[in-house]
C-alpha cells in the first residue's frame, strides 16, 4: 500500500456536535471531501483545470468506517492514499486521526469516475493525470 500523505488538518467546533455532544457523521464526509481536492490536486487535477477542460471527477461509491468519537476541541489529522487507477476511475482511501490521542477515528474508501462536464458521461482520465497516479502508487 503507498505510504498515505497529509490531506487535511483541522479542529472539531462546538456546530460540528450532534445532540449526543460527538462530531456528527456530515462533518466527517465534509473533512474527508476536503481531503479529497487535495489528493486530487496532487494527482493534477484541480478545480480549475477541470473546469477549463470540460471534465470532472465523481464520487460513485464511500465507504466509511467510524471508529472512535470525535468532540469539540478535539485536533483532527486526514492521511489519504491512492489505492487503484483504472482508465475512468480512481479509489483512494482516507484515514481520520485524533492528533491528541493518535487513535484512528474514521476510514473511508472512495471511488470517483472521470466524467465529461457537458456531457455528464464517464470518460478517461487525462494521460498527464494517469501518469501521475502511477507515480503515486
Amino acid at each position: 500500500m503507498p505510504e498515505p500523505f497529509i490531506t487535511y488538518r483541522g479542529t472539531v467546533y462546538p456546530w460540528h456536535c450532534d445532540h449526543m455532544g460527538h462530531m456528527n457523521v456530515m462533518w466527517y464526509v465534509g473533512k474527508f471531501d476536503e481531503g479529497t481536492w487535495h489528493i486530487l490536486a496532487k494527482a493534477g487535477a484541480t478545480p480549475s483545470r477541470m473546469q477549463s477542460e470540460g471534465f470532472g471527477l465523481v464520487a460513485v461509491e464511500q465507504h466509511i468506517e467510524y471508529k472512535r468519537e470525535l468532540c469539540a476541541g478535539d485536533l483532527v489529522t486526514v492521511r489519504s492514499s491512492i489505492l487503484e487507477m483504472r482508465d475512468k476511475s480512481i479509489r483512494f482511501s482516507h484515514e481520520m486521526t485524533n492528533d491528541q490521542t493518535g487513535e484512528v477515528a474514521a476510514t473511508m474508501v472512495i471511488v470517483g469516475v472521470c466524467i465529461d462536464s457537458t456531457a455528464r458521461k464517464a470518460r478517461a482520465l487525462p494521460a498527464d493525470i494517469r501518469e501521475r497516479i502511477t507515480a503515486l502508487l
